[in-house]
């Protein structure tokens, strides 16, 4: 996950139902909560679809997380910007899907 990311303060990252993290530090941090705990999480991802214009991109995709609690589907884009040594998430915003839609 560090090798994904940009490791600057313009970073952001929300994650459904949390406040917008800003910057590196406040990001790894809720990603090693997540990843520490106890929950079993397989993450399954569908309707994935990239886009690139120049030195960015972004990928819209659904996470499908299949867990210990049961399931659950995350509408997720990612933001990237091309650097000297690859590419690099500035952003990343999830939000939840809920059963009925539109």
């Amino acid at each position: 996950m560090s090798d994904l990311w940009e490791h600057t303060d313009r970073t952001i990252c929300t994650h459904p139902g949390w406040s917008t993290l800003r910057g590196w530090a406040s990001i790894v941090s809720s990603f090693t909560a997540l990843f520490r705990s106890s929950q079993s999480l397989q993450f399954l991802l569908t309707e994935v679809s990239v886009s690139v214009n120049g030195d960015t991109g972004w990928v819209t995709v659904d996470e499908n997380l299949l867990g210990d609690q049961g399931g659950t589907t995350v509408a997720a884009v990612n933001v990237f910007t091309r650097q000297r040594d690859g590419w690099r998430l500035v952003l990343h915003h999830g939000s939840a899907v809920h059963a009925s839609r539109p």
